[in-house]
């Protein structure tokens, strides 16, 4: 696992699917996500931050939860 902190601090591309997979698996793959996500199966732990705290959530490890900014 990797922390998010040492992306956002690193020039670091990550690109591709694990090994070129036929479009048929990426396509079901794909669909297979899109009805979890449909179905409310799909979570994203988030936190919501004003514009004013944005900067130290950001230097603060945010335990894996994406910052969401709210007015």
């Amino acid at each position: 696992m990797m922390r998010a902190a040492a992306l956002r601090s690193t020039a670091l591309t990550i690109q591709g699917t694990a090994g070129f997979r036929s479009w048929d698996v990426l396509t079901e793959a794909f669909q297979q996500v899109m009805n979890s996500a449909a179905r409310g199966q799909l979570r994203i732990e988030t936190e919501r931050v004003s514009l004013a705290e944005i900067e130290d959530a950001w230097e603060r490890d945010a335990h894996a939860r994406r910052l969401v900014v709210v007015p």
